[in-house]
């Protein structure tokens, strides 16, 4: 028998550090670039991140509040993903700084902006690989209760993407071979994929 610590969230967890979000995990970053209506471009990580759909391809990104790439990405309808890998750790951490709105953080990390072809919205240069986005949708979560969650979530589809040859062997891209990292909990856990971590399993069809 597993001894299980059980909690329910809405009366604590009980613990030093609030599990949820290193159980959930670890989590693509999603490293969004978005500009306002008058071109200031904002640069920031979000932990909470994925993808959603195929066809047409989709990724979201949540914010705990109405932030600057929430905003821009509502003024403009576009933003930009772009991957985070082990060499870029340390500049992707400094773009999650607080600063003022007109702060460029692709200056403040030492980032070189790299044109999009299909959005007006930067890529960081220095990512092996990005997402051009159209915004398809910003959804105010809410709880079970039906009141609002502390989560606005926004969707864009993917109709650009930017990738390293490098990291495309035979054809088929190579996840590890880039060394993303993910966000694993706590204050400032992240987990690095790497080759020898990877293994495969085939789907009994």
């Amino acid at each position: 028998m597993i001894d299980l610590h059980f909690y329910e969230p809405a009366n604590g967890h009980g613990l030093k550090h609030d599990p949820f979000n290193a159980i959930v995990g670890p989590r693509p970053i999603g490293w969004i670039a978005s500009q306002d209506a008058d071109g200031h471009v904002n640069l920031a990580p979000y932990s909470f991140f994925n993808a959603f759909a195929y066809k047409p391809p989709l990724i979201g990104f949540a914010s705990t509040t109405w932030k600057d790439s929430v905003a821009n990405s509502k003024a403009t309808g576009e933003f930009t993903w772009n991957l985070v890998t082990k060499d870029l750790d340390t500049r992707m951490n400094a773009t999650a700084a607080h600063v003022p709105h007109e702060t460029d953080e692709f200056e403040l990390a030492g980032l070189t902006k790299a044109p999009s072809r299909l959005v007006k919205v930067p890529r960081v240069a220095e990512s092996r690989v990005s997402f051009e986005c159209k915004v398809t949708q910003i959804i105010q979560l809410k709880g079970a209760d039906g009141r609002d969650a502390q989560g606005i979530l926004t969707m864009g589809e993917v109709v650009a993407v930017h990738i390293d040859k490098s990291l495309i062997v035979g054809g088929v891209y190579q996840t590890a071979l880039a060394h993303p990292i993910l966000r694993a909990g706590r204050s400032g856990d992240y987990i690095e994929v790497r080759p020898d971590a990877m293994f495969e399993m085939i789907r009994p069809d």
